[in-house]
């Protein structure tokens, strides 16, 4: 379960593709998968304990400019393209801002192909390249975020206009954004996360990956004939997935570990891993139609929680970086202040000088240990009160001060002369071999350097 299992059509799809690409692999899977669950949104459900949803999957890759977010999704619509046809290009929108405008955008969507062969159409692939410039807009509208939710759970969405009341019964809306970690923690909020806004959108942090030389830019065919025919399948009528028998026990595996995990760690983070188990089963679902198959397998299922797994450990790592607590600043004490105060004016500050930058009143400061207050009659008037500090307390500085070089005893200076024989009376010729120099004094602290 450490590694991500890259599965199905898809997963080789992807595999095949990635060399050719500067982008981490994941995002190529993640952005595939939630442009395929759009695809096959409006007709695929998944089912579990009796109660049947879209398998819809919601998207967010984070990293830093440069990480290759727009790179992995123009890779993912190369593997997808060729199987749904022209779909990406008739149901991709971006920029919904507001509740209204994604109500407006699926309700006209619906009347415009009412009379199609097709039918009815709700499906809608919502890419946000710049999710930050959204979330900065959308908390104008407090309903954006309630119809999000709805979107996502597959319940009717609805909006009031001049014209009328609209509505659409059963939206198929996938978001997959874009987003750096600075973002992401500044306008995903904790209280849009734990109202459960925000924790539908499964984050994955893009990894760096080698440079490629430019020759090798083009990306490589991909054979889509299997998932050409998934989809096909897909549409051809409704389809509920559910769970196979021999996935069952991994299903309760999943959702024992999104418990026990979610109970482990700070509410902020935990909101992320409360959906683990329904956002594995939605991915199984997509793994299992893109094989055209109405059945969860336990591969199918273990593929899907590789997945989602990581997307729980790269929430918690962004959000880890929110958590984290700004070191406090030490607040000295009322003794501190004094002390630098009376420093500052050399040893010896008036009431004037000290009490109204300390904060504190004259019987405080007289209280403190170290502290000695005189008066000072020498000028005219009244005398003035003059704080010194008093340095005779045994055993350590006052006021808590901390022992510094001037607490030391001072060196003791010592002479180079005194090391330095006399010069005598008759000087050695230059030619002579000279002679080390004797200490005068038996003991030559300078000796020791050499």
């Amino acid at each position: 379960m450490s590694t991500i299992t890259l599965y199905g059509p898809i997963g080789r799809a992807v595999e095949k593709v990635s060399p050719y690409v500067e982008c981490d692999p994941i995002g190529i899977y993640v952005a595939a998968l939630s442009m395929w669950s759009a695809a096959i949104g409006q007709r695929v459900k998944v089912s579990s304990r009796s109660n049947s949803r879209p398998a819809l999957v919601w998207s967010a890759l984070v990293g830093g400019t440069g990480k290759g977010k727009g790179t992995a999704l123009r890779a993912a619509q190369h593997i997808v393209r060729p199987a749904i046809g022209r779909f990406l290009e008739v149901n991709t929108t971006s920029g919904i801002t507001s509740g209204a405008s994604l109500v407006n955008y699926l309700a006209e969507q619906a009347e415009a192909t009412e009379e199609t062969e097709a039918g009815r159409d709700v499906r809608a692939l919502v890419v946000e390249e710049e999710w930050s410039e959204v979330l900065r807009r959308v908390r104008r509208d407090p309903s954006f975020t309630a119809k999000l939710r709805s979107a996502w759970d597959g319940a009717a969405i609805r909006n009031t206009t001049k014209e009328g009341a609209q509505a659409v019964e059963d939206p198929a809306v996938v978001l997959h954004t874009h987003i750096t970690p600075s973002d992401w923690t500044k306008y995903v909020g904790d209280t849009e996360a734990a109202g459960g806004s925000y924790n539908r959108i499964m984050p994955f942090t893009l990894r760096s990956v080698p440079m490629l030389d430019d020759e090798s830019s083009t990306l490589p065919e991909v054979n889509g004939w299997d998932l050409a025919d998934a989809y096909a399948w897909a549409a051809a009528r409704n389809r509920v997935i559910s769970l196979g028998e021999d996935a069952r026990q991994l299903w309760k595996t999943i959702r024992r570990y999104a418990r026990i995990i979610s109970e482990t760690l700070p509410e902020s983070q935990a909101v992320y891993v409360e959906r683990t188990a329904e956002q594995t089963i939605r991915v199984a679902a997509c793994l299992a139609a893109s094989e055209q198959s109405e059945t969860i397998t336990h591969a199918r299922l273990s593929a899907a929680f590789s997945l989602v797994r990581h997307s729980v450990r790269c929430a918690v790592g962004i959000t880890g970086g929110a958590e984290a607590t700004k070191p406090t600043r030490r607040i000295p004490t009322l003794a501190e202040k004094v002390r630098a105060r009376i420093e500052m004016h050399g040893g010896r500050a008036r009431s004037s000088e000290l009490l109204p930058f300390v904060g504190a009143t004259a019987e405080e400061v007289k209280a403190l240990p170290g502290v000695k207050v005189t008066l000072d009659r020498s000028g005219l008037g009244r005398p003035a009160t003059v704080y010194t500090l008093s340095d005779d307390q045994p055993g350590h500085a006052p006021l808590g001060r901390p022992r510094t070089q001037r607490d030391e005893p001072a060196a003791t200076v010592v002479r180079i002369d005194t090391y330095r024989p006399a010069t005598p009376a008759n000087p050695t010729p230059a030619h002579a071999p000279s002679l080390r120099p004797q200490p005068t004094t038996a003991v030559n602290p300078f000796l020791s350097l050499l």
